[in-house]
């Protein structure tokens, strides 16, 4: 994963690149403004998966702030462009990075289908919370979209469940005219297991 990471950035920066020079090549106002354009979503993309790269060391880090980071990253690269508003409501939540970073890639996939399945073209809100309850941790993603009560699962959301079952949660949806919500339940802590000899 940190190698494909790796590689993934290096290309970004290379694309960057080359849209930066020609736009300094070209004559054209309206390119150079379509172009800077295109260099900045470039940079909003290579800013999300800077966030969501794989944890070097394992430590613990505030999950709100993170999420307040990766947020703003899928604010710039995915929503702002169709209308749609990312709103946050987070507690300061010490979590080790490795957790962290699974719970990262959930609401990146969440937070992108409501973008994508939610709004048909029209603006909206998207909403993103995360509170401890206990022992455990919830993180609810919510839209104000219209969806179809029945949602085929594609690759995205059986990553999804496969992550959860990583951070030995569950994830509880719901679809309908007044939009989703996706609920995660998950511990702290990842369980351990007593070996008994």
């Amino acid at each position: 994963m940190q190698e494909l990471s790796h590689r993934i950035n290096n290309e970004l920066a290379s694309a960057i690149n080359a849209i930066s020079l020609a736009a300094a090549r070209s004559g054209s106002s309206d390119v150079k403004a379509v172009l800077a354009n295109v260099s900045e979503r470039l940079h909003s993309y290579a800013d999300v998966l800077r966030t969501l790269q794989v944890p070097e060391h394992q430590t613990y880090i505030d999950a709100a702030q993170y999420l307040r980071q990766l947020c703003l990253s899928i604010s710039r690269s995915k929503l702002e462009s169709n209308n749609i508003r990312l709103v946050l409501a987070v507690r300061p939540l010490s979590m080790s990075s490795e957790r962290c970073w699974r719970l990262g890639l959930i609401v990146y996939e969440l937070v992108t289908n409501s973008a994508r399945h939610a709004f048909n073209g029209t603006e909206g809100e998207v909403w993103v919370e995360l509170w401890p309850a206990g022992h455990f941790v919830e993180c609810r993603v919510s839209d104000n979209g219209t969806t179809r009560q029945r949602i085929q699962h594609g690759r995205g959301l059986t990553i999804v469940q496969q992550l959860v079952r990583c951070l030995n949660g569950r994830l509880e949806q719901s679809f309908g005219p007044q939009g989703s919500s996706s609920i995660l339940v998950f511990p702290f802590q990842a369980l351990r297991f007593r070996r008994s000899f």
